[in-house]
């Protein structure tokens, strides 16, 4: 397999969460508990870009990444190649490629309330918020791509081959900073995937369930999408469980939370009005 192509993986840097180091109130937090550190989840991103060195059997990146200080190491690299040093939280992209080469990029992003970035729950639907709770503005728009995708290595592995999910953002009609959505439909058994750049949460049953992910291939029993950072945050802390979720059971107008490690937890609703 033609292998010209970087791993990556986007993680938010913020200020703010430095405070929480420590702070009683955030002990469910995990690494930024236990780590004072402006990245969000950093110890997840470094695991899943692990994970994928390993998938593809680069070496060098593997070695990079697995070492004993490879978590310090790899947070100090990004940290003196991000441009803006300023108290505004930055999104960071960090490439790695199959000789181990670390590239950084940065720029602006919103900023967003810890409760957002570390909810305690996932309200219910039609349930009144609560202290603590994440906030539900501003309001996602999600919607189902009107073409299936073929599950493989590259939808269950975030690289730089994003041709994908280019293609289903592009079908909706959404831009970079949009607040929307679209959801991938596995093309082989209708399964919902995942979204383009976001992990969806959907009401059933009396929980939350995201769509199940496989780590060894596009047969191995996942629906096709990939393990992000806060999905598996969630997952660990008994906010959502895994579960297929199948496109048509979607329903016009329920609510779905979002989320990955650059926005962290994002409120949404379903669109599935067809597209004029």
């Amino acid at each position: 397999m033609d292998q010209d192509f970087q791993i990556f993986t986007t993680v938010r840097h913020d200020p703010q969460l430095i405070q929480i180091s420590g702070s009683e109130p955030w002990q469910h937090a995990g690494w930024n508990y236990r780590t004072e550190s402006p990245f969000y989840m950093f110890d997840f991103h470094r695991d899943r870009l692990l994970k994928a060195a390993r998938y593809w059997k680069w070496s060098s990146a593997v070695e990079l990444l697995s070492s004993e200080d490879a978590l310090d190491e790899l947070s100090k690299t990004t940290l003196a190649r991000i441009s803006s040093q300023s108290e505004d939280p930055v999104r960071v992209k960090i490439l790695i490629s199959r000789q181990g080469q670390v590239t950084v990029e940065s720029g602006p992003t919103k900023p967003k309330a810890i409760e957002n970035l570390f909810p305690l729950r996932l309200p219910p639907p039609g349930e009144p918020v609560k202290a603590g709770d994440p906030q539900q503005s501003p309001v996602f728009t999600l919607v189902l791509d009107t073409s299936p995708t073929a599950a493989s290595a590259f939808t269950n592995y975030k690289t730089t081959r994003r041709v994908v999910y280019d293609a289903a953002r592009q079908r909706a009609g959404i831009a970079l900073t949009d607040p929307k959505e679209v959801l991938l439909v596995n093309e082989e058994n209708n399964h919902i995937m995942e979204g383009t750049i976001l992990t969806p949460y959907f009401w059933r049953n009396g929980r939350w369930v995201t769509p199940p992910v496989s780590w060894q291939s596009s047969t191995g029993g996942g629906s096709g999408g990939q393990d992000g950072t806060t999905r598996r945050w969630a997952l660990e802390r008994g906010l959502a469980v895994e579960e297929i979720v199948l496109a048509n059971s979607l329903i016009h107008g329920e609510e779905c939370w979002l989320s990955n490690g650059l926005q962290g937890f994002v409120f949404a609703q379903l669109d599935l009005r067809p597209k004029d």
